[in-house]
């Protein structure tokens, strides 16, 4: 099995390689990750709501040794992460990350959670600092207040 740290840092060419090819077909990649993690997780989330979604990430949290925080409201799962391990290790290392890196998260997230009929939203922060704010919403409309108070939205499937 490759050492997470290896993982991160082949993710983040990939991540490149495909950007450079054009923006359609990092695009394609996330979209496919998305589809590959909705025959996993959509179900479970859909019937689960969002304390299936405090659950799994509280195991990816645990399993992923990410520092972070996790809430669960009546209205609002939420993940702040403090210390991401992913983008710190591709930090910590001498190639460039992938401008877009980050949005690798929502990339996958985001099919999943629509098939699940819930709404995600992510506060990266930074593109350069290894931390953000990620919730799930049970309804459509709440989403959109946090996104106003959000310093950098991750919009996988939007060009910048």
């Amino acid at each position: 099995m490759i050492p997470s740290d290896h993982f991160v840092r082949f993710y983040n060419e990939v991540f490149k390689a495909l950007e450079e090819l054009g923006h359609e077909h990092l695009e394609a990649y996330w979209k496919e990750l998305g589809r590959v993690q909705t025959m996993e997780l959509a179900q479970k989330f859909k019937k689960g709501g969002l304390r299936a979604c405090y659950d799994y990430w509280m195991r990816i949290r645990d399993e992923e040794n990410c520092r972070g925080r996790l809430k669960l409201t009546e209205k609002y799962f939420e993940f702040r992460m403090e210390r991401c391990p992913s983008l710190s290790k591709v930090l910590d290392n001498d190639a460039v990350p992938c401008r877009l890196y980050c949005d690798h998260c929502m990339g996958w997230i985001q099919p999943v959670m629509e098939a699940a009929g819930l709404y995600p939203v992510m506060d990266m922060i930074s593109r350069t600092e290894p931390r953000c704010v990620f919730r799930v919403y049970a309804d459509p409309e709440s989403p959109r207040e946090f996104e106003k108070n959000a310093v950098l939205l991750s919009r996988p499937y939007q060009e910048e």
